[in-house]
C-alpha cells in the first residue's frame, strides 16, 4: 500500500527501544485521548438528556446498541487522529515540535497498522448494531481519510469539513434515536459555530509554521485581519441559537451555560482584536476548548429535577 511505503520513509532510522508505557502514552497523545473521552461523555449525556429524555438512566447506560455506536465512534475517531497525524507530520514538526517528539516514539508504520485495525473494529462494532450503522461509519472513515489526504489542502473547504466531521458522531446518535427537534438543531448550530471559530483560531495559532512548510490556510491566503473579521461574524451568528434556546424551558438549567457563553464570547472578541502572537491565539484556543467542555458538562443540567429519579 502507498501509505505503508510512505510510512517507511517517515520512520526514524535510530533504534526505538522505548519502554512499553512510553509507547502507550505516545499513542494516547497521537489519538488525542482527552478529546475522545470528551466526545464519549458528550454522546452519553446527549443521549440521556437530549435524544431520549423520557428513558431511564439505567436504560440508556445498559443499551448495548448505544454502547457499540459509542465504541465504534471511539475507534473511528482515534483512527482519524492517526491518519491526520500521518499526513501532518512535516507541519507538526514546525508547529508542535515537543508533541511531535512524543508522537514519534511510535513509528509511522506501527501507527498505520493500528489505524487499519481501529477502522476495522469501528466497522465491526457498527455492524453489530445494524447494516445502516456500518454504512454510516464506513462513509465516516472515508471522509476522515479524504479530509486528511485532500480536503485540508483547500482552506475554505477545510474549515467547514473539519467542523462537520466533528459533529458527525452526534449525528450517529441522532439517527439511532430518530429524535429531531428545533432545540436539537439549535444546540447543534451553536456547537458548529464554536467549532468553526476553533478551526480558524488554530490556523492563526500556527500561521508562522504553516508559512515555513508552505501549507495554505485562510489566514495565509486572506490575511489575519480578514480571518478576525470572519471569526467576529461567526460570533454574531451564535446569537440566534442562544436567543432561541434561552426562550425554551426545555433547556432547563443549561440556560445558565448559554448566558455564560454570551459573556465569554464578548470577552473572546475583545481578546481576539488585541491578539498578535502565537501565545495570544493559544489562549483563545484554550477558551474555546473550555467553552466546549463546559457545554458538554452542562448537558447534565437540562433536567436537574429528575436526575436522582433517573438514577434509580
Amino acid at each position: 500500500m502507498d501509505l505503508l511505503k510512505e510510512s517507511e520513509n517517515n520512520t526514524p532510522k535510530k533504534p526505538n527501544n522505548y519502554p512499553f508505557y512510553f509507547k502507550f502514552f505516545s499513542l494516547l497523545s497521537v489519538v488525542r485521548g482527552y478529546n475522545i473521552a470528551i466526545i464519549v461523555l458528550a454522546q452519553y449525556l446527549a443521549s440521556i438528556f437530549i435524544f431520549s429524555p423520557g428513558a431511564s438512566l439505567k436504560h440508556v447506560l445498559l443499551n448495548l446498541d448505544l454502547y457499540f455506536i459509542v465504541l465504534s465512534t471511539t475507534c473511528v475517531i482515534a483512527a482519524g487522529y492517526i491518519i491526520n497525524n500521518f499526513y501532518d507530520v512535516d507541519r507538526d514538526l514546525v508547529n508542535k515540535p515537543q508533541k511531535t517528539k512524543i508522537d514519534n516514539i511510535v513509528s509511522q508504520k506501527t501507527k498505520l497498522y493500528i489505524y487499519f485495525a481501529l477502522n476495522f473494529l469501528g466497522f465491526a462494532f457498527a455492524l453489530i448494531v445494524s447494516w445502516k450503522a456500518a454504512v454510516f461509519f464506513s462513509v465516516y472513515i472515508f471522509l476522515i481519510w479524504f479530509y486528511s489526504h485532500k480536503l485540508q489542502l483547500y482552506p475554505l473547504i477545510k474549515l467547514f469539513s473539519a467542523a462537520i466531521l466533528a459533529l458527525l458522531p452526534f449525528f450517529a446518535i441522532f439517527v439511532y434515536y430518530k429524535n429531531f427537534s428545533n432545540i436539537i438543531f439549535m444546540h447543534a448550530s451553536f456547537l458548529f459555530f464554536i467549532l468553526l471559530m476553533r478551526e480558524l483560531i488554530k490556523d492563526l495559532e500556527t500561521i508562522q509554521g504553516d508559512i515555513v512548510v508552505n501549507y495554505m490556510t485562510l489566514p495565509i491566503k486572506y490575511g489575519e485581519k480578514f480571518t478576525k473579521m470572519l471569526i467576529g461574524l461567526i460570533v454574531f451568528l451564535c446569537i440566534p441559537p442562544i436567543y432561541f434556546l434561552l426562550k425554551h424551558p426545555e433547556v432547563g438549567k443549561m440556560k445558565y451555560y448559554y448566558y455564560f457563553s454570551g459573556i465569554v464570547l464578548l470577552v473572546f472578541l475583545v481578546l481576539l482584536q488585541k491578539a498578535k502572537s502565537k501565545s495570544n491565539y493559544m489562549l483563545l484556543h484554550t477558551i474555546l476548548k473550555l467553552l466546549i467542555l463546559a457545554g458538554v458538562i452542562s448537558l447534565a443540567f437540562i433536567d436537574t429535577s429528575v436526575i436522582l429519579k433517573r438514577l434509580l
